[in-house]
């Protein structure tokens, strides 16, 4: 709805049409806020009341549409450099995309890029934002141990993890009001989630079920998950950031392989190493 509107008041700029607008929307807002003390200035909401956004019902919209802003401001102001390889970003597209219809959240657009950074890491935001560094591209061994990163951080947007942090984070900060956030609030908190705050110790272990769930359902090597993770722990002291920012990988690393039918670790695609090197040698 909100969208429509926007659309609506770049067609019409009349001024009259903008306030008895705005005057409806802000009404709604005010009859539908459970607690009206909680909010700050209601004039505000009543100005702005088009942009203001209610993360407690966010519709799958909404959310592709802030995901598409965090992204825009991520990448346009450099805050990540994007690699810009068509032949790499097809690969991981390719892979990324397999995974999707085997996940819990299919029917939104995800969108995999790579970002031009040497250190291992791999974030994820809203809307089906996910972003891989070269850096942990060129460390996996195989297509299967990459794809168990998409499909961890498939989990994450799976289960709206950055819709939750923002949420906690604008309670946190005193920045969440009655009728909601102002869209370019939640943009600002989504960026400095995405590169500076790593998830919670439930949310990681929740995107870990879902993700190894995920990467069988596409057919991929379960083990693939294990095998990565103590690839990155077993670097002693120089732990990379993927997993510094990841807490406690070892009890992760112990509930995946209880998770995972030792039958049928290997069974399933992506464990040849000279294939997967053949494929990003050129491009890393």
């Amino acid at each position: 709805m909100l969208k429509q509107l926007d659309r609506f008041f770049g067609r019409f700029r009349q001024g009259w049409i903008y306030i008895i607008l705005s005057l409806a929307i802000a009404g709604t807002l005010i009859l539908s806020a459970p607690k009206p003390s909680y909010g700050g200035s209601w004039l505000d909401i009543l100005i702005r009341g088009v942009q203001v956004i209610q993360l407690s019902s966010i519709s799958d919209e909404q959310e592709i549409e802030l995901g598409k802003q965090i992204d825009r401001e991520l990448t346009q102001t450099k805050k990540i450099r994007i690699l810009r390889n068509p032949s790499l970003n097809s690969y991981l597209n390719q892979i990324g995309q397999r995974l999707v219809p085997a996940s819990e959240r299919p029917n939104i657009p995800y969108k995999f890029q790579i970002v031009n950074d040497k250190q291992i890491n791999a974030f994820a935001t809203a809307g089906g934002y996910i972003y891989i560094n070269s850096g942990l591209m060129q460390k996996a061994d195989n297509e299967a141990e990459l794809a168990s990163v998409l499909a961890h951080e498939i989990g994450h947007i799976a289960a709206r993890h950055a819709i939750d942090q923002m949420r906690d984070t604008a309670i946190s900060q005193g920045l969440l009001s009655a009728a909601g956030l102002e869209r370019e609030t939640l943009v600002n908190l989504g960026v400095q989630l995405a590169v500076s705050l790593p998830n919670s110790r439930e949310d990681e272990f929740e995107a870990d079920k879902l993700g190894l769930a995920n990467l069988e359902k596409a057919g991929y090597a379960p083990s693939a998950m294990v095998s990565f993770m103590k690839k990155l722990l077993a670097q002693g002291s120089s732990v990379p950031t993927f997993v510094s920012t990841h807490p406690n990988v070892s009890d992760r690393i112990v509930v995946l392989e209880r998770s995972i039918d030792s039958k049928k670790a290997i069974a399933g695609d992506g464990l040849d190493n000279q294939a997967y090197r053949n494929r990003i040698r050129a491009a890393l």
